[in-house]
């Protein structure tokens, strides 16, 4: 490592503040340690009153700098915002399979995507009282064909400052075949960043952080891994939480939550940091 080059500056996002009180009160307290610089609320998450949103905006007003952005959801099992919103199975959106095969065979009405999606922005800034300053998607529902669009609009529209997430990555063709989730995340990448140039919306140069959330894998290995030719201004996404019975009812996403959370907590994260000359933006 060259001690005179500038350490290069990437987003620690960590999703799915909103999900439950375990998942916020980890997030809350890795912001609290300068561990991340982003996190992005579900306004459809049960854990998203006005006492969690204040107990967030504390921690990101005390930190060196916290950005505050919408994680866009569209998938079971939560409702929507909406009162027309179609498809529907039992009240709630469609599980991730449905949305992707009905966005494959373009059988989504993109007008009713547009209006939930810019729902759930008018949602956000009515919690914090301001646009929120970068768009996702759950599950990365913002990537699939016909919702990409309805997404983009929908930001363009109500929060035209916000830059939003795409899900492409610049590692090397052997690993990025090594993993079928995040192939296909590549895939759906391409198209998302030309429509979201033609729309004139920024979004990050580069994204790391899928990987097999079924294994019990040593997330300090991962961390490597996502780091590993990481542009300046690339994003990590990550999901620390600690499990409660609010989120064992809704995720399946729970006992690795807290390994993520114990990892970035922990000592051998800033030392990570340090010997691959990074920083948090």
């Amino acid at each position: 490592m060259n001690g005179d080059a500038l350490p290069r500056r990437f987003w620690l996002c960590a999703d799915d503040y909103g999900l439950s009180p375990g998942v916020n009160r980890a997030i809350r307290d890795l912001i609290e340690r300068g561990r991340l610089n982003a996190t992005s609320a579900m306004v459809v998450g049960p854990a998203l009153g006005r006492e969690q949103v204040d107990a967030l905006r504390d921690a990101a007003a005390a930190s060196r700098r916290c950005s505050i952005g919408l994680h866009a959801t569209l998938t079971a099992p939560f409702h929507p915002l909406t009162m027309h919103f179609q498809p529907l199975d039992g009240g709630l959106f469609p599980a991730f399979p449905q949305m992707l095969r009905a966005g494959l065979l373009r059988r989504l009405d993109p007008e009713i995507i547009r209006a939930e999606l810019s729902a759930q922005i008018a949602a956000f800034i009515e919690l914090f009282g301001r646009a929120p300053d970068f768009v996702d998607g759950h599950q990365h529902i913002q990537l699939f064909p016909q919702v990409r669009n309805a997404f983009l609009a929908a930001v363009k529209e109500t929060a035209p400052g916000a830059w939003v997430r795409q899900g492409g990555r610049r590692q090397p063709l052997m690993r990025r075949l090594g993993t079928p989730k995040a192939l296909l995340i590549d895939m759906l990448s391409m198209q998302f960043r030309r429509s979201a140039s033609r729309a004139d919306i920024a979004c990050n140069p580069a994204f790391a952080g899928a990987y097999d959330f079924s294994k019990a894998a040593d997330f300090g290995e991962l961390m490597q891994q996502f780091l590993d030719g990481l542009p300046d201004g690339g994003l990590v996404m990550c999901h620390p939480g600690f499990v409660d019975d609010i989120l064992i009812s809704l995720d399946p996403l729970t006992a690795q939550r807290e390994r993520e959370y114990a990892y970035l907590a922990g000592e051998a994260f800033p030392r990570l940091m340090a010997s691959n000359n990074v920083t948090l933006a």
